[in-house]
């Protein structure tokens, strides 16, 4: 009997969930060329087996995964490229990459942040910078925590993608004993949720931060859930159900969870951090902390309702007082 040749994937990213998507594909008949920007980690995990900075537990099948610190190196020959670095690195995490090397790829977004300054979307992004057909692109929603996919805890995946048969089969890459997938064609619905979902948490860690309980909590998120719905409708109208899973369900998470580095990011800012402090206590980049700046911007034009967005807006980038604006914000709620 044949065996099938392996599906050629390449990994861009050497954070916590690009190691939980390398753990996840390794699952399944794909040969993966993952590249590091450090050169420490990737000559680490040539020799042990795991990534020494982010999910160190995590085994990683050397015989399925190639680690390499050149870019195109790691394109060379892929079907798939997944992005799984923060926004406001991939330009970077890119570097020498032309839109010839994309060419005949298919694009997977694990990136739930916007480009700074450029204020799109990651898949919009590289397809005006890359030449990839829309078509070729989708994006990975959650709710799904790469600490809990390191601990094989059973998880939920969303893959969207404007074309059904694209979604499909990443949805068939993602698919593992510990991992549903299921794919669905509102990318830019995902995407755009995806990116305020993290300002939501944001603004949940201020209100720890501050003293607030669950009761005001469970309000704060409700009525996000409506801001994202005006917001979303207004920039990107479609048939779309914001009770599923790849939207509810990811903020909710990403709202509560302790693993969620945006929540806790924004709870460090309520405890009276500088955004400075903040940063370099948690080690980690809080997607939230752009994201919000975009959509503030991209908002000028809709002028959409968006208190809580404009709350930590203000808190982040015109240094008000998380007190005096959460005081402001819990009299619009309702």
């Amino acid at each position: 009997m044949k065996v099938a040749q392996p599906i050629r994937l390449t990994m861009v990213g050497g954070g916590s969930w690009a190691t939980a998507l390398v753990k996840i594909l390794s699952e399944n008949n794909v040969s993966i060329k993952w590249w590091l920007r450090k050169e420490s980690d990737a000559e680490h995990i040539k020799k042990f087996g795991h990534n020494p900075s982010y999910l160190s537990d995590v085994q990683i099948n050397t015989r399925k995964v190639k680690v390499c610190t050149k870019i195109r190196e790691a394109f060379r020959d892929s079907q798939y490229v997944v992005l799984a670095v923060p926004a406001a690195f991939v330009a970077d995490a890119l570097t020498g990459i032309k839109p010839e090397h994309f060419s005949g790829k298919y694009v997977i977004s694990a990136i739930k942040g916007m480009i700074p300054g450029a204020n799109k979307l990651v898949t919009d992004w590289v397809s005006e910078q890359y030449a990839v057909p829309v078509e070729r692109m989708s994006v990975i929603a959650g709710p799904c925590h790469a600490e809990e996919v390191a601990l094989e805890k059973y998880s939920y995946l969303t893959i969207a993608s404007p074309d059904p048969v694209c979604a499909e089969n990443v949805a068939n890459l993602l698919r593992c004993r510990f991992v549903k997938t299921t794919p669905v064609d509102d990318i830019y619905g995902i995407e755009y949720s995806a990116v305020m979902k993290n300002i939501i948490a944001l603004a949940c860690g201020i209100t720890r931060g501050l003293g607030y309980g669950d009761n005001f909590q469970a309000v704060l998120v409700s009525n996000a859930m409506q801001e994202i719905r005006r917001f979303v409708d207004s920039i990107h109208a479609w048939h779309r159900d914001l009770s599923g899973s790849a939207y509810l369900g990811d903020l909710l998470v990403t709202a509560y969870s302790p693993f969620s580095r945006n929540r806790t990011f924004g709870t460090l800012i309520g405890r009276g951090y500088t955004i400075q402090s903040a940063q370099a206590e948690m080690n980690m980049i809080a997607e939230g902390y752009y994201a919000v700046k975009s959509i503030y911007e991209i908002n000028r034009r809709f002028a959409v309702k968006m208190p809580i967005v404009d709350a930590v807006y203000n808190i982040l980038y015109d240094k008000a007082a998380p007190t005096t604006e959460m005081n402001a914000l819990k009299e619009l709620l309702k």
